[in-house]
């Protein structure tokens, strides 16, 4: 069912975040603050135990159930569903979609009209793990609901406006005009987290030299200096930077012939290793997952190398990153890992006190805000990244929604 005018008079955004085997939506209510009303995800799509679930302020409206999803198209049409019924309960004023390459054209959130999905469609070989998903998502939208604003908010927006150096890839000039060059990805985390900085430390440290740590299944680090980004570890596609869950982070080139002459290893195949088989799944050949990874160490030395491997790769960008910003003022670390993990930031920090880096081990065990020393010259903190609030404050930004206010 279409939504009337009536319906769209709602303050209601809904977020979403498709992924090569989930979709994450949440909804916010726009008032006197910009409000998280519920959140779901649909996960494990395509295998027998898909699971849709939301987690709702409403408790009745709280579920978890198996559901039957062979691929996206079957997830998509179960979550349209669902949001059919809100629609008709609550109204909606507009979408907002997590779009991962916004290629050379997009710099900014937009609403997504006809003309950029045939843009994004040719833009699928950029990132072929991610465009097709979101595509899809778009579409279904609109053919449910066709009159309801959808707004494209790009994860590479943030770092559109890097350096030059900083863009270049060493490879013939020819390929720049296709668009080929180092993007960054994160972008929404770090927005949000630039902006919190500011909330929670003032001005003058958003100002400062800053280094944003978004560790989690997917890693990247970012440089920003003066407000704007000036680097960041991930290139013309996600699997660039350091280790991550299942990316690879950085290789030799090289690799693609070896592996080409050796196993008989052709791009698809070297493209499904490098973004699902590797990283801390590679290295430990038993998870991906840090926690688990932690908790074997001392048993698997295979587990112990991952662990250490992601900890260097993170300490050697840290330090690279300040020599490109010249100094270090604020180390942010955020993302399941950043968060959650103070043995890991441990292990980050030890060593590069040349910086001025100096954990408070009591504080860093707590996951506090501040985990940094007193006497340290670099303030370390632990921020919780919200990707989604910052969709719902883009779209009601874009479609210019009365109250909606940019409170937390």
């Amino acid at each position: 069912m279409s939504p009337t005018p009536a319906n769209l008079a709602g303050k209601r955004v809904l977020t979403v975040n498709g992924g090569s085997s989930s979709i994450k939506f949440a909804m916010f209510e726009a008032g006197e603050i910009l409000r998280r009303i519920l959140a779901g995800r649909i996960e494990r799509i395509g295998l027998p135990e898909t699971t849709f679930a939301v987690k709702s302020e409403v408790k009745a409206e709280t579920f978890s159930r198996r559901i039957i999803a062979a691929d996206h198209s079957a997830a998509v049409e179960t979550l349209m569903d669902w949001i059919g019924n809100r629609i008709q309960q609550g109204g909606l004023s507009g979408v907002g979609h997590r779009v991962v390459h916004g290629g050379p054209k997009y710099s900014a959130p937009q609403r997504i009209t006809p003309e950029m999905i045939e843009e994004l469609r040719r833009l699928t070989p950029f990132d072929p793990q991610h465009l097709p998903e979101e595509i899809l998502l778009t579409e279904a939208f609109h053919r449910r609901f066709p009159g309801l604003p959808q707004v494209a908010c790009f994860d590479t927006a943030f770092h559109h406006d890097l350096p030059r150096v900083a863009q270049l890839l060493p490879i013939p000039r020819s390929f720049e005009a296709k668009g080929v060059r180092r993007y960054g990805f994160h972008g929404l985390s770090y927005a949000y987290l630039m902006e919190e900085l500011e909330r929670v430390a003032g001005p003058q440290a958003a100002h400062g030299k800053v280094i944003l740590a978004h560790l989690g299944n997917g890693a990247s680090l970012a440089a920003v200096s003066e407000g704007r980004p000036v680097d960041t570890s991930m290139g013309f596609t996600p699997t660039a930077g350091i280790p991550m869950s299942t990316r690879s982070g950085d290789l030799d080139p090289g690799l693609v012939w070896y592996l080409a002459q050796t196993e008989r290893m052709d791009a698809k195949q070297f493209n499904e290793m490098v973004n699902f088989q590797s990283g801390l799944l590679g290295v430990s050949e038993t998870s991906a997952d840090m926690r688990d990874l932690l908790a074997r160490e001392g048993q698997d030395v295979r587990a112990a190398e991952a662990v250490a491997l992601f900890c260097y790769q993170v300490k050697k960008w840290i330090g690279a990153f300040s020599a490109a910003l010249g100094g270090l003022d604020t180390l942010v670390f955020s993302g399941g890992i950043g968060e959650n993990a103070p043995e890991v930031r441990a292990r980050i920090f030890d060593g590069l006190g040349f910086l001025g880096i100096e954990l408070d081990r009591e504080q860093n065990a707590a996951n506090a805000g501040v985990i940094s020393s007193k006497t340290g010259r670099v303030s370390i903190r632990v921020i919780r990244t919200d990707e989604e609030w910052m969709i719902a404050k883009t779209v009601c930004r874009v479609l210019g929604l009365s109250g909606c206010k940019d409170s937390l």
